[in-house]
């Protein structure tokens, strides 16, 4: 979302942000501005601060945070104290009149930031069979029903009622590559479906992990 009234300014940050692949909703009004986000999740928000209104709104932002605290803040102006900038809050800056180069740099920080966040918490629909070792003896086979950076879904034919630590093990659909992993229960149901967040995965299973969901996510 921007917020700004300067039409001129808003056209180059559209041609930009179109060659980036990124949507963009233009609201001159920072009160409209200020409803919409808290009813709808935006991925960035880019705020002009010679908008009279504006201060208030980034005030507003701050106090009430109605969105996620990873989603990119980037706020434009003419010049300004660095400490008046920094005040905003605001990830990213840059000055008015747009230097198209500045922007491209900046907006392209942003996407990157925006799609991190996406992909940390993109939980990617999966069929396939998952061992869980709850304790020394009791070894469970369920289904695994959708996995993310962060943990597992899954499915048992009765409710999974372990507390401590689980171990996990899972090959990853169309590799070689078998995560095997710690977790602990985070959720179940009476349906037999349960939550299992990991537990110090090694950097190496991370960025497996990460690129195999990067992957899946983009091919949607």
């Amino acid at each position: 979302m921007v917020v700004s009234r300067d039409w001129q300014e808003v056209r180059v940050l559209e041609c930009i942000l179109g060659g980036l692949h990124i949507d963009c909703e233009v609201e001159s009004h920072p009160e409209r501005a200020q409803a919409k986000l808290a009813k709808t999740k935006v991925d960035a928000l880019i705020v002009d601060c010679d908008l009279s209104g504006t201060d208030q709104f980034l005030r507003n932002l701050q106090r009430d945070s109605p969105f996620s605290p990873t989603t990119p803040l980037v706020v434009m102006s003419g010049p300004r104290q660095r400490c008046d900038i920094d005040a905003t809050g605001a990830l990213f800056s840059f000055e008015k009149p747009i230097s198209v180069e500045q922007a491209v740099r900046t907006l392209s920080a942003a996407r990157n930031l925006i799609l991190d966040g996406r992909l940390r918490y993109h939980r990617q629909i999966i069929d396939v069979p998952v061992s869980l070792l709850c304790g020394p003896q009791k070894k469970v086979q369920a289904a695994l029903v959708n996995l993310s950076q962060g943990g597992i879904g899954v499915h048992l034919d009765r409710e999974l009622e372990t507390r401590q630590p689980i171990q996990i093990s899972f090959k990853l659909p169309r590799t070689r590559y078998t995560v095997k992993a710690r977790g602990e229960v985070a959720w179940t149901d009476q349906h037999g479906n349960a939550g299992i967040r990991f537990l110090n995965l090694s950097e190496r299973m991370q960025r497996g992990l990460q690129l195999w969901l990067a992957q899946r996510y983009f091919a949607n």
